[in-house]
């Protein structure tokens, strides 16, 4: 270490010694000079030549050096002369290279800086190089976009040296006036912070050629006024204009941006969490200690007061002791000792190790600072082999790290919030940088915990024991998993410590694989206990998560935190360690039956689909489980799959099943069919939720999938006269009824019927059956209803139900014609036909002549008291039957006045012609039109009455 040397003391008003400048200037070169010299010799060889060269490239626009571009691009930096250093430089990358004067032209780069770590104790062979290239003021729009292409050229030349390098191109008097060119991406920090970033590059920042920092030449004492100050050096001529280029000033850090900082300090912490975690305890430190000054400030009085050693003045020394003295006073123990972890683990440097010795100045200084701790021998052995730490260690230490981040990004918030300040970050970026940190450390049910944010190298482990916890001899419930390792006898496991306890076996499985502790090279063991889990299923498992979830994670990209979050990957994974087939073995029904659908298996057409478990890849990059063990398994499954899926059916998931056993292919081809097809309907063209109904026969059931808006559900209906009454019902919207590939197979005209279902028609459905008829009709909104009758011609068939229809259609004619319906609809007819071993729909023209040309008009009109049933007023040509005068015995009164109306002998059925019902059928709801499947449903049932009736009455 040297020894000081003298302060300087600059006092304006009593005047400036233009020598004392030149001396003060000479000083912060001394210290610049030992700080590019500490930066050139932590790099490699190869690498030496980036920092050699950096300046003449961009002062030259010379083919033969690295990034040429075209000879448009701008160069020359103000006051460079390349030293002999830097053309032998030149000349080993380019033979050909010669000096040339370019003669006198205005240059176009004002000064070249490095900034951040380079130099300091905090560089470690993982660092980058963040250089600030500053061109004059008046560069065209276009003029600075090749400059910036130049500058990627470079990087990427970098990069092929194995040097990660950022240049940053911008004009010093945009940046004093805050018009900033980038975004927020992994090396800018864009609208979030500007005087942070400048107290960082003042205390860092390393001169590569260009300009002198006008700051240098004033005080600290005078940063307040410091525009006055530097306006008196020019205008007064102590220094030439020319010589200097002017960020401004840092007096203090505005509050208002504490918050953005803080976050995008967040948002590189996720990646880089040791650097970010030293970063964002000065900003906590800055805003609740603000008596304590800048780093910069003290960086500045310190050169003043005549110090020049750099170990002293290194940036990673003195944030330290910033902070010590900081946690000292709010007697801070624990945050002090990962502030120490911070900066060991950043500096990079094993100091129980031999192999230090290459870093001579950053080892002593380091050690200097480890001796004062206290820390011992065995503490840096354990810090120094990170490689051998297990998943508790990091657990434990990521969970610090992540309490700390938190502490301040709420601390933060606080200040913004009491202040009424608005933070000094854009909406956008907030947006983003707020969307990473949810992502990465918000817990939510069902998403899996990653706890190594480059803590530890790899968490890998050898061997790996998962044990149920049936085994375990607990009087608790059996259906846990633990996860041991090294536990080559199972008897150990009661003196063992569980890594981790799971519910389910797949959220221990996922949990190990998306952390690092499963690999396909740990050895593994398996206490099943109740369960029917193997080794060979694990492996199996395993191997199915590398092909569909590869580890480890890449950083979501922008784009995808911009938008909202959608599954990428889903993966379902069926009856894990179950055989699904237990049950019917036992019982010998797996052989009753030639029925293969996995949904409706063997005689008793049991669901083989026990347990799902869903794994999900979101475009955030988190992972999440949800288990389904109850209930209706797959249709609350696919339920939620469909509803993730809603949020953006432009980009449908990559979906995979997958089950394990001998049935195992056949039930997760049949779950992949199902989905696949579900999903397909529901949102064909890459849009939807499109208006349906689709029909699921499972395990003896029928289920019935509908979105209301976005949002899927589902019923149950336990048997056929269930489903049919549910599938009448009105619906909002055109909504056709579509059926599963092996739903209702055992009746095909009703498949066929729906199949052939299109909107705006009343479309009549007919089969006929010997002496019986089906019968179906598919109203304008797709509702479904049908019943069987006595078939003795297709006329007395047809001719009542379609007069029926007829005066339903005529009625809205009338309606629209006065504004009060939709659009009309079509009256079509259809019978059912065998072909080719298939039922098909075939058109049947109804003609005027096969209506009734007479018989007695019978007509029904509802009448809807409060919450009561639905009642009805009948008439019978000019004959009026009311509840009024009747009561129950309505329906026998109206019987015996039609028997009256006829022959001696005759029997046939009684048909309504027409029937009226109030629009608020349903008391909560008023319907402007009903539909026609509700019109038939009361007409079926005030026939059947009346039929009934008129069988009783005959003597």
């Amino acid at each position: 270490m040297t020894a000081p040397d003298l302060p300087i003391r600059l006092d304006f008003d009593e005047g400036i010694d233009r020598k004392v400048l030149r001396r003060l200037r000479d000083r912060f070169w001394q210290v610049n000079e030992a700080r590019w010299q500490r930066a050139h010799s932590a790099l490699t060889y190869r690498q030496q030549v980036v920092l050699e060269v950096l300046p003449l490239v961009f002062h030259l626009n010379h083919p033969a050096l690295p990034g040429y571009l075209d000879h448009d691009c701008p160069f020359g930096i103000a006051h460079y002369q390349p030293s002999p250093a830097a053309i032998g430089a030149a000349q080993r990358l380019a033979r050909s290279f010669a000096l040339r004067d370019a003669g006198k032209r205005q240059p176009d780069v004002e000064a070249m800086f490095l900034m951040g770590s380079p130099g300091s104790l905090g560089h470690s062979v993982a660092s980058d190089l963040d250089v600030w290239l500053c061109h004059r003021p008046g560069l065209t729009e276009a003029a600075v976009e090749r400059l910036e292409r130049k500058a990627a050229r470079v990087s990427e030349w970098a990069a092929g040296l194995g040097l990660e390098l950022h240049v940053f191109v911008f004009c010093a008097e945009d940046w004093r006036h805050r018009r900033h060119r980038a975004e927020v991406s992994g090396e800018n920090c864009g609208s979030a912070q500007h005087y942070l970033l400048l107290d960082e590059f003042y205390r860092t920042g390393i001169h590569l050629a260009g300009c002198f920092p006008l700051w240098w030449l004033v005080p600290v004492a005078d940063e307040g006024n410091y525009e006055e100050r530097a306006r008196q050096l020019i205008e007064c001529r102590f220094i030439k204009a020319s010589d200097y280029i002017d960020f401004g000033a840092v007096p203090a850090i505005p509050e208002e941006e504490f918050l953005g900082a803080g976050v995008w300090q967040l948002y590189k912490g996720i990646d880089s969490p040791w650097k970010s975690l030293l970063k964002l305890l000065l900003i906590e430190c800055y805003a609740r200690d603000p008596a304590g000054g800048l780093l910069s400030l003290a960086f500045k009085a310190a050169i003043y007061g005549g110090e020049t050693d750099p170990d002293r003045l290194d940036p990673y020394a003195l944030l330290y002791q910033r902070l010590e003295r900081w946690l000292v006073e709010l007697d801070a123990d624990s945050r002090l000792d990962l502030v120490r972890r911070a900066l060991y683990f950043k500096a990079g440097l094993p100091l129980s190790r031999a192999e230090v010795a290459g870093e001579r100045w950053r080892g002593q200084l380091l050690q200097q600072l480890v001796t004062a701790w206290g820390w011992g021998p065995e503490t840096l052995r354990d810090l120094d082999n990170r490689q051998l730490w297990r998943a508790e260690q990091v657990i434990t230490l990521r969970r610090a790290m992540v309490n700390e981040l938190s502490h301040s990004y709420r601390l933060l918030s606080r200040l913004a919030r009491t202040h009424a300040l608005k933070a000094a970050i854009s909406q956008t970026d907030m947006g983003l940088l707020g969307r990473k940190l949810y992502a990465a450390f918000q817990r939510k049910a069902g998403k899996i915990e990653l706890i190594n944010p480059n803590i530890a190298p790899s968490l890998a482990e050898e061997n790996l024991a998962f044990h149920h916890q049936s085994t375990q001899g607990l009087e608790a419930s059996g259906e846990g998993w633990l996860l041991y390792r090294d536990l080559e006898n199972p008897a150990d496991a009661f003196w063992q410590p569980v890594i981790r306890r799971a519910s389910n076996l797949t959220e221990l499985l996922v949990w190990s694989y998306c952390n690092g502790l499963l690999t396909r090279a740990t050895r593994l063991n398996v206490r099943a206990g109740s369960s029917v889990l193997s080794v060979a299923e694990l492996r199996e498992l395993l191997e199915t998560l590398s092909q569909h979830l590869p580890v480890p994670l890449a950083p979501a990209s922008r784009d995808a935190l911009l938008a909202p979050a959608r599954p990428l990957t889903t993966l379902l994974l069926v009856n894990v360690a179950l055989d699904p087939q237990a049950r019917l073995t036992e019982r010998g029904l797996h052989k009753l039956s030639g029925r293969h659908d996995s949904l409706g298996f063997s005689g008793g057409r049991e669901n083989l689909v026990h347990t799902i478990d869903q794994v999900t890849l979101s475009s955030w990059h988190e992972v999440s489980l949800q288990h389904y063990a109850a209930g209706d398994t797959l249709i609350q499954c696919l339920k939620n799959y469909l509803a993730s899926v809603a949020e953006s059916p432009r980009h449908l998931p990559v979906l995979a099943v997958h089950s394990f056993g001998g049935h195992g292919g056949a039930i997760a081809r049949r779950v992949q069919e199902l989905f696949a097809d579900v999903q397909r309907y529901f949102f064909a063209g890459g849009t939807g939720p499109h208006a349906l109904r689709y029909v699921i026969e499972m395990d003896r059931r029928y289920f019935v999938l509908q979105f209301q808006g976005n949002e899927p559900g589902f019923v149950g209906l336990d048997s056929r006269e269930a489903l049919m009454d549910y599938l009448r019902k009105s619906q909002q919207t055109y909504s056709p009824v579509l059926f599963d590939r092996y739903a209702l197979l055992e009746d095909p005209a009703l498949r066929a019927v729906c199949q052939a279902s299109q909107p705006e028609s009343v479309q009549v459905f007919y089969q006929q059956q010997g002496e019986r008829a089906r019968i179906w009709v598919v109203d304008e909104l797709g509702s479904v209803c049908g019943w069987q009758q006595v078939f003795s011609s297709r006329r007395h068939l047809l001719a009542p139900l379609f007069k029926f229809l007829e005066n339903l259609l005529e009625r809205r004619q009338l309606r629209q014609s006065q504004g009060l319906t939709g659009a009309l609809t079509d009256c079509l007819c259809y019978e059912l036909v065998m072909r080719d071993g298939q039922w098909h729909t075939e058109r049947r023209p109804v003609s005027g002549e096969e209506l009734p040309l007479g018989g007695l008009e019978v007509q029904a009109v509802g009448v809807q008291e409060g919450e009561s049933h639905l009642r009805f007023d009948i008439y019978c040509g000019d004959q009026e039957f009311t509840l009024l005068e009747y009561g129950d015995q309505l329906i026998p009164a109206v019987a015996h006045y039609i028997r009256s109306r006829r022959r001696a002998g005759e029997s046939y059925p009684v048909y309504l012609t027409d029937i009226h019902l109030p629009h608020d059928l349903d008391p909560q709801v008023y319907q402007q039109d009903l539909q026609t499947t509700q019109y038939l449903y009361y007409r079926r049932e005030l026939e059947q009455a009346l039929n009934q009736a008129l069988a009783g009455d005959m003597p």
